[in-house]
């Protein structure tokens, strides 16, 4: 089914430049995100918090401190 949408040009560039860090196409990029939002195939948030249940809570800890990384933004990466 061929689906068109209208994205701003401020989104698209930060699409793009997110798939190319990723190294996926703008199509897989945008795919993956539909998937993760349909519930498809889970987002990383997810899987952590599904595995995290296996771990004591020392790993648990651990986990958290390894992958806060992911939660920050560094405004140069979208300039």
């Amino acid at each position: 089914m061929p689906v068109s949408l209208r994205v701003p040009p401020e989104k698209v560039e930060l699409i793009r430049k997110a798939a190319a860090e990723a190294g996926m196409s703008n199509t897989a990029y945008i795919l993956q995100a539909i998937d993760e939002k349909l519930g498809i195939v889970k987002s990383r948030e997810e899987t952590i918090r599904a595995i995290a249940g296996w771990l004591s809570h020392e790993e648990a800890e651990e986990l958290r401190q390894a992958t806060r990384v992911f939660e920050e933004t560094h405004e140069g990466d979208w300039a």
